[in-house]
């Protein structure tokens, strides 16, 4: 939702007339009748109260920028051009006026196009009546990107200020996302912010102590918090809306806030008649005291106030909007694909660079990580934009993918190319694990393996040992190519070598089998009902993981009537059918593992899951291709855990939270978490995902939003006419994965966090030439002994040629661990608090390991 109460009428009369307004110098005035009668500014002023000179607003000049939104981001560079022009121009005429604006992508553009603007902007800033704010490449959703991908947005953003401005942020600025997760407080922290600013979600949507407090988050850290008051625009006489504002604070623990005025949305800034209106209040007996000002300002004067006492919040902050986690799922998709493939590459090539001589192609990384972090802009990654958007944010998601899978591939060839593959009869595979512990991989490749040539296989690792694998249908209909798949042990963020050969088949005993209706291994069966849902029955107790039968992963349509936001929903529940009729078919049978395709339709969509089981694994996989042709409808799988006193937990940026099961939708990372009691004993099931961010629990039922059916960029009050034609989101096909979970004991007992790395970012394979080489057929290049602790970035650091070790404690309990780097034979042991990040800077030369902040600094 772009704005709130009258400023929302009154900004959408014309953005772009306040803009050229703004830059023209024509009087605001010339609009002022009719501006007026909207907003109701011919009324009699009523006198202010009589405690109204005891408080004070720190009047912030502000221009709300979207680069996309209901226009394409290629007009949005335009709006930052012509609002920044205005602010400058404001200055000139008003002595005292300030300036804030966020967003380094914005002053990145300005720098390119307009360096004469630059000096201009440069010279206000160390005047101090501009402020840069906000300290990220822009304002981004805060609950779907992921926690690396959030470092980033601080890392580049805060080294762009540096490089433009020789200085660097100081708050955190987010007022127009849409919730806010309750890892922030570190990484800003760590960023060099130590006060945050939001607007959303407002009262009516969280109850917070005070418009000012202080947010804390699980790792203890704390950042000093400001809600804006009803809006972050006023284009028009701002004394009608600080009345409001004025009525709503006057139970607050300070008498002290800040007041955001200036046309918003499609920019424009401080209008005249904002300015004239202004300098009115600071004349007008009886008002509160009102004059120019900047964040910096405000939070200085309120850390000085050492009688001031604030609550603290422990939580995330939400919730605004709640069908943003799902609406446009492609671009939800695109993001976590693009952020798992560039933290992945950069592990290889930064590890590569100084082991094998890979090639680090910096400026192309930080292009493509720039790219992401301009799509994460929070009506980007929402789904709340123009369809035209979706296009532009598609060839962002290709463009960043192509970089990271051609640095990966091509320093992993890199690789191969040295370690030697010398019998012309086999075949070679070189499989790299980008993970800091020894993952056991199910690696897939196709290769030219005729059976009519080829009487036997055999797979061997690089000491000779026989490794299971099993054959299956290729990729492609022509030739003799086939895919195998072989089971291994990859060591710790290293390689290793397997061979193919045609030695004498392998005989080992077949543990994953499909019959008509089941799949099953030693540990689990897995039953499916015609109806499209399934049954998970461990063997060993002989309890199925779901409350009645066969009712796990039932795919429920939601009647969803909400506009594109789903403002003023909280949760997703009136069901009004449900995927059925369906068709069951093996597609494969074992000994390694076996699949179930299972069909089944609703309306005029089609859903179609292929469930894997694997020998020796209590994981089951899916891979979902969703034919949607619904429209105000939610599609949710349905996964009822059979558990007393459930308790739902959520992935969420570096961290997770734990929320009622009360059925409200939330936002998660790649995974949710349902544990609870049976038989006095904790239990559960884990969904993982690599697509999806929606999610609810109501009681044991743990669901996930996989699809909507909004119109594009459809806003309340709008009321959608039947008789119209609209561009409806989410029509066609989709596709993700899953992997489902059951578990004894909690999910922190039962390798989550690992299982989730290993299924988002698996094990890279390439293909081997025949050749010599001196390098070892196996190695492992950093590994971490503490489960708890996720190495989640290596990288060069973006000053100097030290190496960047990112990791985090994701289970919030404090641990001793340590990190063993095999590329120059040194250890690191370190202490964690809960939920802590550290990141370590590594000299190339010496080895030497110093601690520093995700600036690098």
């Amino acid at each position: 939702m772009k704005n709130t109460n009258d400023s929302k009428d009154r900004n959408q009369i014309s953005r772009r007339t306040f803009i050229n307004r703004a830059t023209t110098g024509t009087a605001f005035l010339a609009l002022a009748p009719v501006t007026s009668l909207m907003a109701g500014d011919l009324k009699q002023a009523t006198p202010w109260p009589a405690n109204a000179p005891d408080f004070k607003f720190h009047m912030i000049g502000h221009a709300h920028i979207d680069p996309v939104w209901l226009w394409p981001w290629t007009e949005g560079v335009s709006i930052v051009h012509s609002t920044f022009q205005s602010a400058l121009d404001r200055m000139n005429e008003t002595p005292g006026f300030c300036f804030i604006s966020s967003s380094a992508q914005f002053y990145h553009w300005v720098a390119e196009n307009d360096p004469e603007m630059m000096k201009k902007i440069r010279k206000r800033i160390e005047e101090g009546r501009w402020c840069i704010i906000g300290g990220w490449w822009v304002e981004p959703d805060v609950n779907i990107p992921s926690g690396e991908a959030m470092v980033r947005q601080g890392l580049y953003g805060q080294l762009t200020f540096q490089k433009l401005f020789g200085r660097k942020a100081t708050i955190g600025f987010n007022p127009d996302s849409f919730g806010h997760t309750s890892t922030l407080p570190q990484i800003i922290k760590k960023q060099g912010m130590d006060n945050y600013i939001y607007m959303r979600p407002g009262p009516h949507e969280k109850t917070v102590p005070a418009d000012l407090f202080w947010w804390q988050g699980a790792d203890g850290t704390r950042v000093l918090t400001y809600r804006i008051e009803q809006s972050y625009n006023d284009s028009g006489v701002v004394r009608n809306r600080l009345e409001r504002v004025f009525a709503q604070v006057q139970n607050q623990p300070m008498k002290s806030f800040m007041y955001y005025f200036g046309a918003g949305d499609h920019g424009g800034g401080a209008t005249k008649e904002n300015i004239r209106s202004i300098e009115e209040l600071k004349v007008e007996k009886g008002a509160p005291e009102v004059f120019y000002s900047t964040p910096e300002r405000y939070f200085k004067e309120i850390r000085a106030d050492k009688n001031l006492k604030l609550d603290i919040v422990n939580d995330d902050l939400q919730h605004h909007a709640v069908g943003c986690y799902t609406a446009e799922g492609e671009i939800k998709k695109g993001n976590r694909q693009s952020e798992t493939a560039l933290i992945t590459a950069e592990k290889i090539v930064a590890l590569g660079s100084l082991v094998w001589g890979a090639h680090y192609p910096k400026k192309e990384l930080t292009t493509a990580w720039q790219r992401v972090l301009f799509l994460q802009f929070h009506d980007s990654l929402a789904g709340s934009s123009l369809m035209d958007h979706s296009q532009a944010a598609r060839e962002g998601y290709g463009f960043a993918l192509d970089i990271a899978h051609q640095a990966s591939y091509l320093a992993i060839q890199k690789l191969e190319w040295q370690i030697a593959a010398e019998d012309s009869e086999s075949q070679y595979l070189v499989v790299f694990n980008p993970h800091a512990w020894e993952v056991r991989s199910n690696v897939e490749y196709d290769f030219n393996w005729n059976p009519s040539v080829h009487k036997t296989s055999r797979v061997d690792d690089e000491k000779g040992n026989p490794l299971p694998h099993q054959w299956t249908g290729g990729s492609s209909e022509t030739g003799s190519r086939r895919k195998l798949i072989v089971n291994t042990a990859i060591p710790a963020m290293g390689y290793r070598q397997i061979r193919l050969w045609d030695g004498g088949d392998y005989h080992h005993r077949v543990t994953a089998g499909a019959k008509e209706n089941s799949l099953e291994n030693e540990l689990i069966k897995v039953n499916f009902s015609y109806n499209g849902s399934l049954g998970i029955v461990d063997k060993k107790t002989g309890k199925d993981v779901f409350s009645g039968r066969n009712t796990g992963c039932r795919a429920i349509i939601i009647d969803d009537p909400s506009d594109t936001w789903s403002h003023d929903i909280k949760t997703f529940d009136k069901e009004m059918g449900a995927f059925g009729n369906a068709t069951l078919k093996i597609l494969e049978n074992g000994p390694l593992r076996a699949t179930m395709r299972v069909i089944s339709t609703y309306g005029e969509s089609k859903l179609t899951i292929d469930w894997t089981l694997y020998a020796d694994s209590n994981n089951l996989e899916a891979k979902v291709t969703l034919d949607w042709h619904e429209r105000l409808k939610m599609l949710k799988f349905s996964f009822p855990v059979d558990v007393e006193n459930p308790v739902p937990t959520y992935e969420t940026p570096y961290g997770f939270i734990v929320r009622e099961a009360n059925g409200n939708e939330d936002p998660g990372q790649r995974w949710i978490d349902v544990t609870g009691k049976r038989n006095e004993s904790n239990c559960g099931l884990t969904v993982i995902n690599d697509a999806k961010y929606g999610y609810n629990v109501q009681g044991n039922d743990m669901r996930i939003s996989v699809a909507r059916a909004a119109v594009f960029a459809h806003h309340n009050p709008k009321v959608l006419d039947p008789k119209n034609e609209y561009l409806w989101m989410d029509q066609g096909i989709q596709t993700f994965r899953m992997m489902l979970v059951p578990h004894q004991g909690t999910w922190q007992e039962s390798n989550i966090l690992r299982i989730a790395e290993e299924f988002s970012a698996p094990s890279l394979a390439i293909y081997q030439g025949i050749h010599g080489g001196t390098l070892p057929k196996s190695n492992s290049l950093l590994s971490v002994d503490a489960p708890n602790v996720v190495v989640t970035a290596i990288k060069n650091a973006e000053n100097g040629d030290d190496l960047i070790v990112r990791c985090v404690e994701l289970a919030e309990k404090e641990t001793t661990a340590s990190l063993t780097f095999g590329f120059n034979n040194r250890n690191w042991n370190g202490t964690f608090g809960p939920c802590e990040i550290k990141t370590l800077r590594i000299n190339r030369k010496s080895g030497a390991v110093k601690e520093v902040n995700l600036l690098e600094e």
